[in-house]
């Protein structure tokens, strides 16, 4: 029984530190996106990986000859 003396009050501790951080990442702006990341990773990038002349064709030169 005596453990409840303990107990109470480091739940209640617990409990005022874990709405502290929730209402601390809610201000900061962790929530306002949640889409963002998500769509990003799916977008096309525009940039070859492969460096091109003018014309269009490979750079020769960096294929091991």
């Amino acid at each position: 029984m005596e453990i409840l003396y303990l107990l109470i009050p480091i739940s209640l501790i617990f409990v005022v530190l874990a709405g502290w951080f929730f209402f601390w990442s809610v201000r900061s702006g962790q929530y306002e996106d949640m889409d963002g990341p998500a769509h990003r990773i799916l977008m096309d990038e525009d940039d070859p990986k492969i460096p091109r002349n003018k014309r269009g064709d490979e750079i020769e030169g960096d294929d091991g000859d």
